[in-house]
């Protein structure tokens, strides 16, 4: 392949930014790109990886690397540009971020090529709402029951201690009022009735067991592992940074294992409990899996469903048809499938569709 396809995949990306309020890392991609295409210090640090799939990976990687070297001290000339580190940002700065991010590149090449190796992982914790959107969905449908959650692609294992998270909408919570971690905003429009009606039913979930797995996982508690879960966030995003700290805080009151185990593998060890709701979760993760080894997670969670006992199969993903539309469907054993909402990619907010 050439510099011109990781070229193309940050314009790519710089264009996606540019749609999900990150102006800084807009402007900054199509200056990177501009500098892989001239063998730049941004075309040295990726070399090896210009073959990457045009899918912003690469980009993200390298932002990744950069962002946690201003949030470590390690960038003070850019950290005045990042809105994450305290400094601020505006489009006519742009030229002179652009200077201190090459700066920075060129004087952390060693460091930076690791970053090019992990994914990006941000443990998106507002995507959290739709999980409890569609477990308090499957209580209204299925009764008072206890809880086991399953997480597939879990990353850091955050969004199993959703259920101590406080969503809170136009005349509407749910949640621990103390919880560190807050979700608000969460609806665009009403509130549907059925989900009133189940959080008010259903004010606290009794959750048994939590299970996670995930190729690479990351741990909470490690500093490196939090570190990484901070510095793939959007440095201009500061609610998100928000509620991942509030999550990582949350980690660390209440651990959870997450098994360095790829999605199929990890289901086929989970078996249904008659008097347990068993909930298979996962979010925006499915497009990382490859298409075999998705048959067999379809295979496993139909084995569960098929089971006669209580399980849900609770997805956000992007649309089948339309891969900009990202959706929260639910399905209770063998029932049809329902679309229950749509949401942000961030997950907030939703509304009906």
């Amino acid at each position: 392949m050439s510099r011109e396809q990781a070229a193309a995949a940050m314009e790519q990306q710089a264009g996606a930014c540019a749609q999900l309020a990150a102006g800084l890392y807009a402007d900054l991609l199509v200056r990177a790109a501009a500098d892989v295409r001239a063998g730049g210090p941004c075309a040295t640090v990726i070399q090896g990886y210009e073959d990457a799939p045009v899918d912003g990976a690469v980009s993200l990687r390298l932002l990744g690397g950069v962002h946690a070297l201003v949030l470590t001290g390690a960038a003070p000339e850019l950290a005045r540009y990042y809105p994450s580190a305290g400094g601020a940002y505006h489009p006519r700065d742009a030229d002179a971020c652009w200077t201190a991010f090459r700066d920075t590149v060129t004087g952390a090449s060693d460091t930076l090529r690791p970053w090019l190796r992990r994914p990006p992982q941000t443990n998106e914790v507002g995507r959290a709402h739709l999980l409890l959107t569609g477990l308090l969905y499957a209580l209204g449908e299925l009764g008072d029951l206890p809880v086991r959650l399953v997480e597939l692609g879990a990353s850091g294992g955050l969004n199993l201690r959703a259920d101590r998270f406080r969503v809170e909408a136009d005349g509407f919570a749910w949640g621990p009022v103390d919880s560190p971690v807050r979700l608000p905003d969460a609806w665009r429009g009403p509130v549907p009735g059925w989900l009133r009606d189940a959080a008010g039913a259903y004010p606290e979930m009794t959750v048994v067991e939590r299970l996670g797995c995930d190729p690479d996982p990351l741990d909470p508690g490690d500093p490196a592992d939090a570190l990484a879960l901070r510095a793939y966030l959007w440095p201009e995003h500061t609610a998100r940074a928000a509620r991942l700290a509030g999550a990582l805080e949350l980690a660390r009151r209440r651990p959870v294992r997450v098994d360095a185990t790829r999605a199929a593998d990890f289901l086929a060890g989970v078996d249904p409990r008659p008097d347990t709701l068993t909930v298979v979760w996962h979010s925006v993760m499915r497009q990382y899996v490859p298409a075999d080894e998705w048959r067999r997670v379809t295979a496993e969670i139909d084995r569960l469903a098929g089971s006669g006992a209580p399980v849900a199969h609770v997805s956000f993903e992007p649309g089948v048809a339309d891969k900009s539309r990202f959706q929260l469907r639910v399905r209770i054993g063998n029932r049809p499938e329902r679309l229950l909402a749509d949401a942000h990619p961030h997950g907030l907010p939703a509304w009906v569709p």
